[in-house]
């Protein structure tokens, strides 16, 4: 059986996260940001889901996604309802997740090139 290693064609890609942060690419973030599969945005205003506000989701929604991640830090925790009325409303689809599963999922959905973005609350 042969393998081959195939590349992504996207330019970010998340390898891990713990407690210290995420690791994008080879890169460890430790503050909150947004990532879609070829932008990164760092340095997102909310640091906890308490402080997340529908206005903060406009970035993320300025990407044009079919679907948002938030990763909501170490465990799951919901956001108010007008935060997930903000993508809702427009017909784009929110999946709150903690920031493991987040990671996961976004690899997987941006492999099968998917117009997704992720939102991850450090």
């Amino acid at each position: 059986m042969q393998l081959t290693l195939e590349n992504p064609d996207f330019r970010y890609s998340l390898r891990g996260v713990s407690a210290e942060g995420v690791l994008v690419n080879d890169r460890r973030l430790a503050r909150s940001f947004i990532l879609a599969p070829n932008t990164l945005i760092e340095d997102w205003r909310p640091r906890a889901i308490s402080e997340l506000s529908p206005e903060d989701i406009e970035p993320l929604l300025a990407l044009n996604p079919t679907v948002v991640l938030l990763g909501s830090g170490a465990s799951l925790v919901f956001p108010t309802p007008a935060v997930m009325a903000a993508c809702l409303t427009r017909g784009i689809g929110i999946e709150v997740m903690d920031n493991a599963a987040a990671a996961r999922t976004f690899n997987v959905l941006a492999t099968e090139a998917r117009k997704v973005v992720a939102g991850f609350l450090l």
